[in-house]
């Protein structure tokens, strides 16, 4: 503000300058509030949610050795995808040996390498994957772009295969995890009871793995009975995901599968299951056998029950219902007449081949969608070949 002249003294001719009056209240008042000046907002502090750590020995027994060898192309083949992955892991015949499928020299008889790769955003992933890899897609997907990929990878597993020199399937982290925990299709929590190679780790999955692990040791107890070996403990958990896949039913996979991974595999499923067995109560697994104890009474049976993933839960309950006293009258007593009840394997195995069958047809059949025709029939010839190599095996020995 401008200084004024108020006062002159005519004798001396000077000039005197009195201070600025102070402002009015109203003119140091902020402004009125009105549509030209909005209330500004506060300021709020968003904080970025750290992701979950972990300790670093927990899970240790899903990280399974592999050769230098493997180890470094398995990590190489993943690292040249430019499309960011969060969670990568290698699995069957092609990473841990199987019999029926002995190691070849030659690069066309060996068994193809099989990854899953669990993304943040499918579609942002497939559109950066097929600036890079425009072949590993066929032409109608291309064409339709990778909103139509994306959307076609949603239809229940969740999956989207692209078989080209390696065969991998592009999950996310959510779908992966809900299948873990849940058990709603079984098709990836079910290839995860086997041994795989993790090359990529994340802390949200490696915590649902553990999880699933867990749920596949539970359920395979509830259908063995008091005394075991490992073999068939393993022989219970690896068939789980196979239990009513329709293609164990076509001359389209090996049906000594599991007897075949089982056999080459004992020390990578004992380096899974074997810790996880010393925490569950009523269960007796030595360090140096390969004998396997449990109690099988009511109560023990009942506290395995009680923890089996939710899907696989309800459709237990669904059977149980008009088989006796309702739940709601005596829970205890409930929980104890299906844990007692000696047809509970066959309800678990019949329930567990519902879970499986639907999702692995409609994966089925969405592998005509992602690889072409041609492609899925020289995979189809294929899989009948090992299929032939595998009765084969299996009448031989």
């Amino acid at each position: 503000m401008s200084y004024s002249l108020i006062n002159t003294d005519s004798t001396t001719s000077q000039t005197v300058l009195t201070p600025p009056l102070p402002l009015s209240k109203s003119e140091t008042s902020k402004p009125r509030q009105s549509r030209l000046y909005p209330r500004p907002r506060p300021a709020v502090l968003h904080k970025q949610q750290a992701l979950p750590t972990l300790p670093p020995s927990f899970g240790r027994n899903q990280v399974l050795p592999v050769p230098d060898s493997t180890r470094t192309l398995l990590e190489n083949i993943v690292g040249s995808f430019e499309a960011p992955i969060r969670y990568a892991f290698a699995y069957g015949s092609g990473v841990f040996e199987q019999a029926g499928y002995e190691k070849q020299e030659d690069k066309e008889d060996r068994p193809m390498l099989d990854f899953i790769f669990a993304v943040t955003h499918s579609d942002h992933w497939h559109s950066i994957n097929m600036q890079q890899h425009p072949g590993h897609y066929p032409l109608h997907a291309r064409v339709l772009g990778s909103s139509f990929v994306s959307k076609t990878q949603e239809l229940s597993p969740g999956l989207w295969f692209n078989a080209f020199n390696i065969k991998y399937g592009v999950t996310t982290v959510d779908i992966l995890c809900a299948d873990l925990l849940n058990w709603r299709t079984l098709y990836l929590a079910g290839r995860m009871h086997k041994p795989l190679r993790i090359i990529k780790d994340d802390a949200r999955v490696r915590l649902t793995q553990q999880v699933n692990l867990t749920s596949a040791l539970r359920t395979a107890l509830l259908m063995l009975p008091a005394s075991f070996t490992q073999r068939e403990l393993f022989s219970a958990i690896a068939g789980i995901s196979y239990s009513g896949d329709p293609r164990m039913m076509l001359p389209a996979e090996n049906r000594g599968k599991v007897e075949n991974m089982v056999s080459r595999q004992e020390d990578q499923f004992r380096e899974l299951y074997w810790r996880l067995v010393q925490g569950l109560p009523g269960v007796r697994w030595a360090a140096g056998s390969k004998s396997v104890e449990q109690d099988t009474s009511s109560h023990a049976r009942a506290a395995h029950l009680k923890k089996l993933p939710e899907e696989l839960l309800k459709r237990v309950h669904q059977r149980a219902e008009g088989r006796g006293p309702p739940r709601e009258a005596d829970e205890s007593a409930y929980w104890l007449r299906i844990a007692g009840d000696e047809e509970l394997p066959l309800i678990l195995h019949s329930e567990i081949s519902k879970i499986v069958q639907y999702p692995a047809t409609v994966q089925s059949l969405k592998g005509i969608v992602s690889a072409g025709m041609t492609k899925s029939l020289r995979y189809s010839v294929s899989k009948v070949s090992k299929w032939w190599k595998g009765t084969s095996y299996s009448s031989s020995s």
